[in-house]
């Protein structure tokens, strides 16, 4: 729920965003002023020396098999503004923080001298094997069970139960129930703190020299898996004696509920029927309202009595927040946000795919490449069209707003490595997906969607992060499956790339983990909050039995390229300090409705790198937000420009089944296809979050703060007309002097270009 005292101008802005329908591209005559005979004079000294080799990439497209090449995509005549992009919220979902829950703190493993207690630390099992390979990740040999653990025999091994955390459940008409139940979880997590077994019997033995002389990539390892959350009775009793006063409130709306505790003190709250046990309701659900509501419908005043409130579940939620709130017991109680992903949707009339596009590539395509060897050029056949990779210039095989990920991996000598992880919390991803199916970078992920009517897929949280689809409203014109997920893991790294299919990613050789946090409709914040921290390793997941699962593979980087409209929820800014703090990166898209980012979440929210969207011409694009939040640019594409003149849509080309698909080199059409165009803030995050796994590759010890620094630091500078838009289209921005009608609106530092990081003193990683 919006707070702040600037929401009347909130609600200025977002009526000035959404009137109107058509948004003007703008710009058109502002551009980069490269000097093209430079590139020229380069090219022709290579052709001489004979330096300069044949480019393969339009041979690879032309080679390849239709499944290999086909995409969806076309240049559209206009988009415009999603005017159903208000805040929506679970109806009888709530999260709330007691008050007085100190931060748990996670072993801090650094390169200097260790303490006694971190020594102690790592004192028993251990969790490198001492015959891996040097250079591999190697497996984690199974802790020892502590003495009270429960077991279970599976296959004839004796398998470790973790239980989770105890649920309370309120009965407001049985009293006695309810403290039954308080006294049972108060009671359960004793016996928890008592048997947890310590994160020392997952780590290797070793001495504060040893730890020292360990390679950078081994001490990674430790440190990630050394944020994990312990059980902390503190935190839990906090979290148990705040039942009173939520029994209380509840009994006022007579209705009951379902509390869940967490290691980090962040409660969810499920009230009335459905709210209180939503795994369990049964059938299917077409109208989303019967589970959403909008925040500015269900807003309860201090006039509302709770005899108003009978029959509303969704006005008993606001109240309840409102009551809870005005208790004092609480850092933060709010709504279970909905948040949704951050593509541009496409406009009603979008034209149909040009056949007769033919095999030009413009200036991604051509013959002759810079003077560097390609060592590290892909060989997948779409690698062609995918501007946004390429080195900034004018020059064939060049694009103004490329982000120079070529020249990185041929200078750096790395592709990626397979000690950096990035996390991407999403709508999950197609596993069956041809160019994702094969590939070698995806780890075990996890499907956080708890409740069963936006999961899509029939059930609540498991370990399926596979994508079903995220249609909301079947009965509305154009509505289809974004697998939004996909397409943004193919553009980090998912994708298995150099392997003579599709597209490329720009991390071809880093560990990705697929969190699902976003299903039918869009996702809950509770579940977002819960996918952040367990994508950082920092909690577990439950798994079959009450087992805890946890995430194996903890990400140096965490992608959200996801969105909601309005200030950061307190909840969310908590997780993101949770992870941040133990050493894990936060990358978000800056969103999609032209705004100020201090009015958008998780963009807005303190401790993330927020990029905002530019075009082939290196330009802000007219759907990014934009403001002081926002660190830099990075290519989002849009769909409504060719300006290499290839025939082709600006956008950005990666991963995701679509239909209405072309063949790029004959221009005729296909029914469906496994390679889409698509623009948004949701595309230009990936790059980023590629950007910082590569960095993280090319140098092990860096901290988080040291990879953010390096990356500002090789930005290209921006002009003020290339982050500037109508002032009409723009109210409350900055007229840009000597252009009157230009108003600036801030993107950040500069425009990701990974070309302009010198070699590694040390020449790099390894692929």
């Amino acid at each position: 729920m919006l707070k702040r005292p600037t929401d009347l101008r909130l609600g200025w802005v977002l009526m000035s965003a959404l009137a109107g329908g058509v948004m003007l591209a703008g710009c058109d005559q502002i551009g980069d002023r490269v000097s093209r005979a430079k590139e020229i004079a380069e090219a022709s000294a290579g052709q001489v020396s004979g330096d300069t080799v044949v480019d393969e990439s339009l041979r690879n497209l032309q080679a390849a098999s239709m499944a290999d090449r086909a995409l969806a995509g076309t240049v559209m005549a206009e988009f415009v503004v999603d005017d159903e992009e208000r805040p929506m919220f679970a109806i009888g979902s709530i999260i709330a923080k007691p008050i007085d829950i100190a931060p748990t703190a996670a072993m801090a493993v650094e390169d200097t001298a260790m303490s006694a207690e971190e020594i102690e630390y790592f004192e028993e099992e251990y969790y490198y094997e001492e015959e891996a390979a040097a250079g591999d990740i190697p497996e984690s040999a199974p802790a020892s069970a502590p003495e009270n653990a429960t077991s279970r025999e599976v296959a004839g091994d004796i398998l470790q139960v973790e239980q989770v955390l105890p649920t309370i459940m309120i009965d407001p008409r049985a009293v006695a129930k309810t403290e039954k139940s308080i006294a049972a979880a108060d009671k359960e997590v004793d016996q928890l703190v008592l048997d947890e077994p310590p994160l020392a019997g997952r780590l290797k033995k070793m001495t504060r020299e040893e730890f020292k002389a360990l390679p950078a990539e081994e001490k990674a390892e430790i440190r990630k898996l050394a944020r994990r959350a312990p059980v902390v009775r503190e935190t839990l009793k906090a979290q148990i004696d705040a039942n009173s006063v939520m029994a209380d409130t509840m009994s006022k709306y007579n209705m009951g509920g379902a509390v869940a505790l967490s290691r980090e003190g962040q409660m969810v709250i499920q009230i009335g029927p459905d709210g209180a046990s939503p795994t369990q309701f049964k059938g299917p659900v077409t109208d989303p309202a019967s589970f959403l509501a909008r925040a500015d419908s269900a807003k309860c005043t201090d006039e509302i009595e709770p005899a108003d409130v009978v029959g509303d579940l969704a006005l008993a939620t606001a109240c309840v927040v409102r009551d809870l709130r005005a208790s004092g017991q609480f850092e933060y109680v709010e709504p279970d946000f909905i948040f949704q992903n951050q593509f541009v949707r496409r406009n009603k009339d979008a034209p149909q795919p040009d056949t007769t596009a033919g095999t030009g590539t413009g200036t991604t395509g051509g013959t002759n490449t810079p003077t560097q060897p390609a060592t590290f050029r892909p060989n997948d056949p779409l690698w062609s069209l995918q501007w946004h990779f390429r080195d900034q210039g004018t020059a064939d095989d060049r694009s103004a707003g490329g982000a120079g990920f070529e020249t990185f991996w041929n200078r750096q000598g790395t592709t990626g490595s397979r000690s950096v992880v990035v996390a991407v919390v999403d709508t999950g991803l197609q596993m069956a997906h041809p160019d994702i199916a094969g590939s070698p970078n995806i780890m075990p992920g996890w499907d956080m969607v708890s409740d069963p009517r936006m999961g899509n897929d029939g059930d609540g949280r498991d370990s399926n992060a596979d994508d079903p689809g995220d249609m909301c409203d079947p009965t509305k014109a154009n509505a289809a499956d974004s697998f939004h997920g996909t397409h943004v893991a193919g553009t980090v790294g998912a994708a298995a790339t150099d392997n003579g299919a599709g597209v490329a990613g720009g991390a071809w050789n880093v560990r990705i983990v697929p969190v699902r946090a976003l299903g039918k409709c869009g996702g809950r914040l509770s579940d977002i909050n819960d996918a952040i921290r367990w994508a950082a390793g920092l909690i577990p997941a439950e798994g079959p039995g009450g087992t805890e699962e946890w995430n194996e593979n903890p990400a140096d980087v965490i992608n959200l390229s996801i969105g909601l409209l309005g200030a950061c929820p307190a909840s969310l800014q908590d997780a993101i300090d949770s992870v941040t703090e133990r050493g894990a990166i936060v990358v978000s898209a800056a969103g999609n409705a032209r705004m100020a980012t201090s009015f958008y979440a998780p963009a807005g929210c303190r401790n993330v790198v927020t990029v905002a969207a530019s075009d082939a011409r290196g330009q802000l694009t007219p759907y990014s937000n934009y403001g002081a939040e926002v660190m830099l640019l990075a290519p989002g594409g849009d769909l409504t420009r060719d300006d290499n003149g290839d025939g082709k849509p600006d956008g950005v080309l990666s991963t995701k089944a679509a239909t209405n698909c072309f063949d790029p080199v004959t221009g005729q059409g296909v029914a469906s296809c496994n390679y889409a165009y698509e623009q948004g803030t949701s595309m230009a995050a990936p790059h980023v979050s590629a950007a910082l796994a590569l960095l993280k590759a090319r140098t092990p010890s860096a901290t988080k703060d040291e990879l953010i620094a390096t990356l500002r630091g090789a930005l290209d500078p921006r002009q003020p007309l290339q982050c500037s838009g109508l002032c009409s289209q723009y109210p409350g921005t900055t007229a840009v002097p000597g252009s009157p009608d230009m108003c600036s609106r801030p993107c950040g530092a500069g425009l990701l270009n990974l070309a302009g990081i010198p070699a590694a003193p040390t020449g790099g990683g390894g692929r």
